[in-house]
């Protein structure tokens, strides 16, 4: 158990301005042991002294981050007492904005979800009717949970890209129409009186895998968001890559069929035109197995279709299972580039659109990888459907501002 804390805690510093970081540190290696640690072990996973593990763990103790939680004898001596998070010591909440839909959680210190709705997105994209409907659903929540507002850390916001992250807005994203640089952040966190944090839906989505979906959240993955429309979040060696603005993982006009339809950035068969659910409902429109009723870009309209084409293949439609198989040869091959540039054990597909894809998806993506793959006579890659659920995008928020009090952070030890 020695080596497995060593090999996988943050080590700590015993400067005494590290205090900050050195709390995160703590809290993340007794938030990684599934069982709790003693104040020794604390020492052994953190290379911190025995004297700043029991400093910060006093506070920690009167704050109520930790709490106490029995002992246990690990061998010959006195029993040591265990130390765990207080689930109750803190909460968070988190808000997915996607175009079809908008979905709340909040979340106790632990991760778990305690509370949970969904809206449908106004049809009316307009941003300050959006914003109250945000903000009236949050607070509809924090009523019912009967939480006191004093222990909620604050609001972390997954939302379609691009985003501008220093200054907090949303900028153009294509199914948003009129969220031209929407100051969503400061917005929201001046109307719900809460600090607010604001990211990508995939780079939430692929936080909240690391958070709470056990295996599948560890190492090197890609993770795979499938919703109105389609991006990736990326983690490399437990960290999360981000790019220099913040908007990694646009896969959108990565080319998957160099003989499809054209798209609006010049090129043909991108990922855009080729398997997004709308490209997909007009696919099944041109080829009879759904009505042509030109939804055009119609979120609400395009989520029903494409259940209707997904109920088709799922009852036998041979045309539309046709239709969703060459969607996941072509979402295979831009999988294998983003796999093969990071060299990745895994691949997570998750997203309000995955569970009526999964089963086909899982049936020809597999093969159709480890075909394309370049270190395929090297290691193996797995793939997997999410281990959050599907609100996987709103946990990933909440998980924002539980990662920012509890995870340590490298940056916080540059000292002008």
């Amino acid at each position: 158990m020695t080596e497995q804390l060593r090999s996988s805690s943050r080590r700590g510093t015993n400067l005494p301005a590290m205090g900050d970081f050195n709390q995160s540190v703590i809290l993340d290696a007794i938030r990684r042991s599934q069982s709790g640690l003693s104040r020794v072990e604390l020492v052994t996973a953190t290379g911190l002294s025995a004297q700043t593990i029991s400093n910060i763990c006093r506070r920690l103790l009167d704050r109520e981050f930790i709490r106490e939680a029995g002992k246990e004898s690990t061998g010959p001596g006195k029993p040591r007492t265990m130390l765990v998070l207080n689930p109750q010591g803190r909460y968070a909440l988190g808000v997915h904005l996607d175009p079809t839909v908008m979905t709340f959680v909040m979340l106790d210190l632990t991760g778990t979800v305690v509370s949970r709705s969904r809206q449908p997105t106004p049809t009316v994209t307009d941003p300050t009717l959006i914003i109250d409907r945000i903000v009236r659903e949050l607070t509809k929540l924090i009523d019912d949970s009967g939480v006191d507002r004093e222990r909620i850390a604050g609001v972390g916001i997954a939302a379609p890209g691009p985003i501008d992250s220093a200054r907090g807005t949303v900028v153009d994203p294509p199914h948003l129409s009129g969220w031209h640089r929407v100051p969503l952040r400061d917005s929201l966190s001046e109307a719900i009186g809460l600090p607010a944090l604001l990211d990508k839906d995939v780079t939430a989505s692929a936080i909240a895998e690391m958070w709470a979906g056990g295996a599948s959240g560890m190492g090197s993955f890609v993770f795979f968001y499938l919703g109105t429309g389609i991006g990736a979040g990326l983690v490399v060696h437990d960290e999360v890559v981000r790019g220099s603005s913040n908007n990694a993982g646009e896969i959108g006009h990565i080319v998957t069929d160099p003989f499809g339809p054209a798209c609006f950035c010049g090129l043909r068969g991108c990922i855009a035109v080729t398997c997004m659910p709308q490209a997909l409902v007009h696919e099944a429109e041109q080829l009879g197995v759904l009505d042509d009723t030109r939804i055009g870009n119609d979120t609400r309209a395009v989520d029903d279709r494409f259940t209707q084409l997904c109920e088709a293949a799922k009852a036998g439609n041979t045309i539309a299972m046709e239709i969703i198989d060459r969607s996941a040869i072509r979402l295979s091959k831009a999988v294998a580039v983003v796999a093969n540039i990071l060299d990745v054990d895994r691949v997570v597909f998750g997203g309000p659109f995955w569970s009526r894809l999964s089963e086909h998806y899982m049936r020809r993506i597999p093969g159709v990888l480890e075909e394309l793959r370049a270190a395929r006579s090297i290691h193996h890659i797995t793939v997997t459907g999410t281990g959050v659920g599907e609100d996987v995008a709103a946990i990933g928020a909440a998980c924002l501002v539980l990662d920012r009090a509890l995870t340590p952070n490298p940056k916080a030890l540059l000292i002008a």
